[in-house]
């Protein structure tokens, strides 16, 4: 009798990989960092965000339930990437498929860990599995476009006696394949965690991902910030947003400023901190 084909590696059964425990430094998926997949309101955010550019599709969908996966949605998909990337650097075998316990994942993310924060914990996993994207990053033409939700699917474990195991999720292969390529995943600082506006959180990203620890730093251009964030605010209450995080200096390990260039153009520029400068 002969034996049968070995299904193919996609179509094999996950084997889970089990989050590792202890204080691990926070990591980031650049594409994640540098484009708009995420709400920066916490209240739900239905209309989709569309994003193109000469080299770049972002489509984000969610349904009227949920709405869109919101920034502080995702802290989740941090913890995902600094406990693959502390694995494999540790030469332990990682899977998609992630088993952990909700206090793991919210002391990790800043958190609480009282009833009230594992329902939001769980409300945020719901938003990461019912928000739809299609990207053209990664994609070799640049026309096709790769579909997936930030979580495959999740659920919560229990024993024959109902006392709760922790979760289960399944993370999709865009975010699983960038987040295992060195290149494609940064150090941030654990203050992000203590970021609380939602335009604060996605800057110190961007900044993050394209200043770098460049001694010169970086400047974008407001409309062009306003644009690349997604935000569903007016263009004259982003400026101000932006102009007020001018203000209080809030992002860890960045200076910013602000440069007029011409009457209606203004210009936001960062540069990184000297570590002796930061106390």
């Amino acid at each position: 009798m002969h034996a049968l084909p070995e299904p193919p590696a996609r179509d094999r059964p996950l084997s889970p990989f089990r989050a590792l425990p202890g204080d691990m430094a926070p990591r980031d998926a650049q594409d994640l960092m540098a484009n708009p997949f995420f709400s920066l309101g916490k209240s739900r955010r239905t209309a989709p965000i569309d994003f193109r550019s000469s080299t770049v599709t972002v489509r984000v969908e969610g349904t009227l339930e949920h709405g869109i996966a919101t920034i502080w949605d995702a802290d989740v998909l941090i913890w995902a990437a600094s406990q693959l990337v502390e694995a494999r650097d540790a030469g332990i075998r990682t899977s998609r498929l992630i088993r952990a316990t909700p206090y793991e994942i919210l002391r990790f993310i800043g958190r609480g860990t009282s009833q009230r924060d594992y329902v939001r914990l769980k409300a945020a996993l719901d938003r990461l599995q019912t928000t739809s994207v299609a990207t053209s990053i990664r994609e070799t033409t640049g026309r096709r476009l790769h579909r997936f939700s930030w979580i495959n699917e999740w659920k919560e474990l229990a024993a024959h006696d109902g006392k709760p195991l922790g979760i289960e999720l399944v993370l999709p292969d865009w975010f699983y394949a960038g987040v295992l390529d060195r290149a494609l995943v940064l150090t941030i600082d654990p203050a992000y965690f203590r970021l609380t506006g939602g335009i604060e959180r996605w800057l110190y990203r961007l900044v993050r991902k394209h200043g770098g620890h460049q001694p010169d730093g970086w400047q974008f251009d407001f409309r062009h910030l306003h644009r690349k964030s997604g935000s569903a605010a007016r263009y004259s209450d982003f400026a101000c947003d932006l102009r007020a995080l001018v203000a209080r200096q809030s992002l860890p390990g960045y200076h910013l400023s602000t440069l007029r260039i011409a009457p209606c153009t203004d210009l936001l520029a960062f540069r990184p901190v000297p570590q002796t400068a930061r106390g």
